[in-house]
């Protein structure tokens, strides 16, 4: 597969749209004193390539009373039933991340929830699915790394 190279005038670009997706062209040209144009092109190419996959907003859900975050791994009973799991976990609404893992869990999964109770519910709902043998939940107290620019430069850096 072949490696898209970027340049210093990409790496800025993916730096500022990382911070803010919704910034307009015209305010990156004027902040890196290139065309519209040409950040429109870059986008682009940068897109085609898979480089930028859609653009993401991101929520305070504290705010919105969804402050609780635990961790849950899942055991399985077969780790052929990988699937079949996978498929009934995408219907519970507040689970957001999910993982199929080597190592001590099959599945490895993040929910978010109003507080221990409602995490209590979810939790339980997971344990219902069948396939599920056991599983073990941590809480989480807070999130002190969710830095999504650090890997980016360090990427950048290799090049």
């Amino acid at each position: 597969m072949k490696k898209y190279i970027l340049d210093e005038i990409d790496h800025q670009i993916l730096d500022i749209l990382i911070e803010n997706a919704r910034t307009p062209f015209t305010d990156i040209a004027k902040k890196l004193v290139v065309s519209a144009g040409t950040i429109h092109v870059r986008v682009k190419k940068m897109e085609d390539e898979g480089i930028i996959k859609g653009s993401t907003l991101t929520l305070d859900y504290e705010k919105m009373g969804y402050s609780f975050i635990s961790h849950v791994g899942i055991y399985l009973d077969k780790t052929s039933k990988t699937k079949q799991v996978i498929s009934e976990l995408k219907k519970i609404q507040n689970l957001t991340i999910a993982y199929i893992t080597a190592g001590k869990y099959n599945i490895f999964c993040k929910i978010r929830a109003k507080d221990t109770t409602h995490a209590k519910e979810i939790i339980f709902e997971i344990d219902d699915i069948d396939g599920v043998s056991r599983t073990e939940t941590m809480i989480s107290l807070e999130e002190s790394i969710n830095d999504k620019t650090r890997l980016m430069h360090s990427i950048f850096r290799e090049v």
